[in-house]
Protein backbone atom coordinates (compact mmCIF):
# COMPACT_ATOMS: atom_id res chain seq x y z
CA UNK A 1 0.00 0.00 0.00
CA UNK A 2 1.39 3.34 -1.01
CA UNK A 3 -0.86 5.99 0.56
CA UNK A 4 -2.23 6.37 4.06
CA UNK A 5 -5.10 8.84 4.15
CA UNK A 6 -5.55 10.15 7.68
CA UNK A 7 -8.87 11.79 8.48
CA UNK A 8 -9.20 13.54 11.86
CA UNK A 9 -12.89 13.60 12.75
CA UNK A 10 -14.40 16.05 15.21
CA UNK A 11 -18.01 17.16 14.87
CA UNK A 12 -18.17 17.05 11.08
CA UNK A 13 -21.47 15.17 10.76
CA UNK A 14 -22.78 17.34 7.89
CA UNK A 15 -19.64 16.65 5.82
CA UNK A 16 -18.07 13.32 6.76
CA UNK A 17 -20.20 11.19 4.44
CA UNK A 18 -19.07 13.14 1.37
CA UNK A 19 -15.49 12.99 2.64
CA UNK A 20 -15.51 9.19 3.06
CA UNK A 21 -17.36 8.60 -0.20
CA UNK A 22 -14.68 10.61 -1.99
CA UNK A 23 -12.05 8.26 -0.55
CA UNK A 24 -14.11 5.22 -1.52
CA UNK A 25 -14.40 6.58 -5.09
CA UNK A 26 -10.61 6.64 -5.65
CA UNK A 27 -9.42 5.00 -8.86
CA UNK A 28 -6.48 3.19 -7.21
CA UNK A 29 -8.18 1.61 -4.20
CA UNK A 30 -5.63 -1.17 -3.77
CA UNK A 31 -2.99 1.49 -3.04
CA UNK A 32 -4.86 3.08 -0.10
CA UNK A 33 -5.43 2.66 3.59
CA UNK A 34 -7.74 5.14 5.32
CA UNK A 35 -7.26 5.91 8.99
CA UNK A 36 -10.16 7.67 10.67
CA UNK A 37 -9.31 9.29 14.00
CA UNK A 38 -12.39 10.16 16.06
CA UNK A 39 -11.35 12.97 18.39
CA UNK A 40 -14.39 12.54 20.68
CA UNK A 41 -17.06 13.85 18.35
CA UNK A 42 -20.39 14.63 20.00
CA UNK A 43 -22.54 15.09 16.89
CA UNK A 44 -22.85 11.54 15.52
CA UNK A 45 -19.84 11.77 13.19
CA UNK A 46 -18.51 8.46 14.49
CA UNK A 47 -21.80 6.65 13.78
CA UNK A 48 -21.81 7.98 10.23
CA UNK A 49 -18.25 6.73 9.72
CA UNK A 50 -19.08 3.31 11.14
CA UNK A 51 -22.15 3.00 8.91
CA UNK A 52 -20.22 3.85 5.74
CA UNK A 53 -17.28 1.60 6.57
CA UNK A 54 -19.50 -1.36 7.49
CA UNK A 55 -21.27 -1.13 4.12
CA UNK A 56 -18.02 -0.83 2.13
CA UNK A 57 -16.77 -3.93 0.28
CA UNK A 58 -13.84 -2.59 -1.73
CA UNK A 59 -10.06 -2.84 -1.50
CA UNK A 60 -9.34 0.18 0.68
CA UNK A 61 -8.23 -0.82 4.18
CA UNK A 62 -10.11 1.22 6.79
CA UNK A 63 -8.92 1.65 10.38
CA UNK A 64 -10.68 3.60 13.10
CA UNK A 65 -8.99 5.11 16.12
CA UNK A 66 -11.05 6.51 18.98
CA UNK A 67 -9.35 9.07 21.17
CA UNK A 68 -10.13 8.95 24.91
CA UNK A 69 -10.43 12.74 25.07
CA UNK A 70 -10.50 15.60 22.60
CA UNK A 71 -6.93 16.71 22.02
CA UNK A 72 -7.22 18.69 18.81
CA UNK A 73 -6.28 18.34 15.16
CA UNK A 74 -2.51 17.89 15.57
CA UNK A 75 -2.89 15.14 18.14
CA UNK A 76 -5.48 13.35 15.99
CA UNK A 77 -3.16 13.50 12.97
CA UNK A 78 -0.25 12.20 15.07
CA UNK A 79 -2.40 9.29 16.28
CA UNK A 80 -3.04 8.39 12.66
CA UNK A 81 0.66 8.65 11.83
CA UNK A 82 1.48 6.16 14.59
CA UNK A 83 -0.38 3.38 12.75
CA UNK A 84 0.05 4.47 9.12
CA UNK A 85 1.63 1.85 6.85
CA UNK A 86 1.80 3.79 3.57
CA UNK A 87 4.88 5.09 1.81
CA UNK A 88 3.06 8.41 1.53
CA UNK A 89 0.65 10.15 3.90
CA UNK A 90 -2.18 12.48 3.01
CA UNK A 91 -4.10 14.43 5.65
CA UNK A 92 -7.72 14.88 4.59
CA UNK A 93 -9.95 16.97 6.82
CA UNK A 94 -13.36 15.50 7.66
CA UNK A 95 -15.15 18.46 6.12
CA UNK A 96 -13.35 18.19 2.78
CA UNK A 97 -13.26 15.74 -0.13
CA UNK A 98 -10.97 14.67 -2.96
CA UNK A 99 -11.56 14.04 -6.65
CA UNK A 100 -11.73 10.37 -7.77
CA UNK A 101 -8.29 10.38 -9.41
CA UNK A 102 -6.55 12.47 -6.74
CA UNK A 103 -4.47 9.70 -5.13
CA UNK A 104 -3.60 8.14 -8.48
CA UNK A 105 -2.35 11.48 -9.82
CA UNK A 106 -0.27 12.10 -6.70
CA UNK A 107 1.30 8.64 -6.84
CA UNK A 108 2.03 9.02 -10.56
CA UNK A 109 3.70 12.39 -9.94
CA UNK A 110 5.81 11.05 -7.08
CA UNK A 111 6.94 7.98 -9.02
CA UNK A 112 7.62 9.88 -12.25
CA UNK A 113 9.76 12.45 -10.44
CA UNK A 114 11.28 10.24 -7.75
CA UNK A 115 9.74 12.54 -5.15
CA UNK A 116 9.45 12.03 -1.43
CA UNK A 117 6.86 14.81 -1.20
CA UNK A 118 4.02 15.85 -3.49
CA UNK A 119 2.41 19.20 -2.70
CA UNK A 120 -0.89 20.21 -4.19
Amino acid sequence: MKVSIIIPVYNVAPYIEQCLLSVIAQTCQDEIECIIVDDCSTDGSRSICEHIISAYEGKIHFHTISKKKNEGLSSARNSGLEVAQGEYVYFLDGDDWIEPDFVERCIDCAVKNGSDIVAC
